[in-house]
């Protein structure tokens, strides 16, 4: 998780992604690296880019679970949950 926020951080400041970039990141901030896990991130980001992933993320909605008043919970009411069907992410989304 933190070769992706070390790729975002690159990215942000205006910086190509590299797997030697994110691995210097992580160093300077004294993370763990994983080469393996940089290597699938870099070869994912290559086949997508990142401000779309960004934008694609925030628009999500986010959806808040139903509160009950306690009116409804003097009436003896019961409210049903409404299941969220959450689309699996593919690609590089899939890391996040």
């Amino acid at each position: 998780m933190e070769s992706i926020y070390a790729a975002l951080l690159l990215h942000k400041v205006g910086s190509k992604v590299t797997e030697v970039k994110v691995e210097k990141v992580l160093t300077a901030a004294g993370a763990k690296i994983d080469k393996t896990e940089i290597a699938k991130l870099i070869a994912g980001l290559k086949e997508t880019d990142i401000t779309e992933i960004i934008k694609s993320a925030n628009a999500v909605p986010i959806v808040a679970a139903p509160t009950g008043g306690t009116a409804d919970k003097k009436k003896g009411k019961k409210k049903k949950k409404e299941e969220v069907k959450e689309e699996e992410p593919t690609g590089i989304g899939s890391l996040f």
